[in-house]
């Protein structure tokens, strides 16, 4: 914290910045950018042709989608032109560029740094997103990031567990288009990575008949928490939200908080279930 925060000058918090981005993070983000990628490319060559040549070519053909021709080579002009572009960009474009920077990087190393570099900077600017995934997250604090990096860290590396992986990285798809996110579908994946948890671990063929075995199998888990995720898989196939289940009257339809909510707590169970089944000796490879 800063001197004049602790005197009470400026406020030591902001406002979780969901659907805006205030000019100290986007000036943030640019110059992350700049100097963990874009300098980077500057002084880089390939058999004698620049990196940042092929970058800029990618960027306008891939991202922009504008002739390539039209890119101004001279006199630095296309840094220039990149970062006008970035500056007069909507707050979810900021995003997208961020993801597609990521999705470009073929050098391990640089990708990680970039990705840790930037979710610090959402996190010290109170932004409501998280790289996770290489995916740009609606996550709001650091207890929400550890719950889904770490259900997805430990289903990617358990063979058995594959399906639940698949489910959770869907669900973050489908949650993270930010021009079309999806939440009916992001609420079923997330439900669907804990069904596939929980059949894997009792051998059962539904959710419903899975969660009831799970203390059969030794899993010793409170009532009043099962009677919880009991609630919550009867919401999603409750008639009226057409979640699991055909639409078959107008639905009452899950938005974002529905959606996060979701992610956030299937998540958090499936790391919560997993964690108890290796402790009795549950193998998952």
């Amino acid at each position: 914290m800063r001197f004049s925060q602790r005197i009470g000058q400026t406020p030591a918090k902001k406002d979780i910045q969901i659907d805006w981005i205030d000019e100290e993070l986007r000036n943030g983000v640019w110059n992350l950018l700049k100097m963990l990628f874009l300098d980077e490319l500057e002084r880089s060559h390939n058999y004698g042709v620049p990196e940042f040549k092929k970058f800029t070519k990618m960027l306008w053909h891939n991202f922009y989608k504008l002739p390539i021709d039209d890119i101004p080579y001279y006199d630095g002009d296309t840094d220039l032109e990149i970062r006008n572009k970035f500056f007069k960009s909507e707050w979810y474009e900021v995003y997208d560029l961020i993801e597609f920077i990521i999705s470009i990087q073929s050098n391990e190393m640089t990708k990680n740094k970039i990705i840790k570099s930037i979710n610090n900077l959402l996190e010290k600017e109170f932004a409501g997103y998280r790289i996770i995934n290489e995916k740009v997250v609606p996550i709001a604090n650091e207890l929400e990031f550890n719950e889904v990096t770490a259900v997805l860290e430990k289903t990617k590396f358990l063979t058995a567990l594959e399906g639940a992986n698949i489910h959770l990285t869907n669900a973050i798809d489908l949650i993270s288009d930010k021009k079309n996110p999806n939440y009916r579908n992001s609420v079923k994946e997330s439900i669907s990575a804990v069904e596939s948890a929980c059949r894997i671990i009792t051998g059962e063929n539904t959710l419903g008949k899975a969660l009831n075995k799970l203390e059969a199998k030794g899993l010793n888990l409170n009532n009043q928490l099962k009677s919880g995720f009991d609630k919550i898989y009867a919401y999603t196939n409750d008639k009226d939200n057409g979640i699991r289940h055909a639409i078959v009257i107008a639905p009452i339809e899950p938005d974002f908080s529905d959606a996060k909510y979701m992610l956030i707590s299937c998540s958090a169970f499936i790391n919560y279930l997993v964690t108890k089944a290796e402790k009795i000796g549950v193998k998952f490879e």
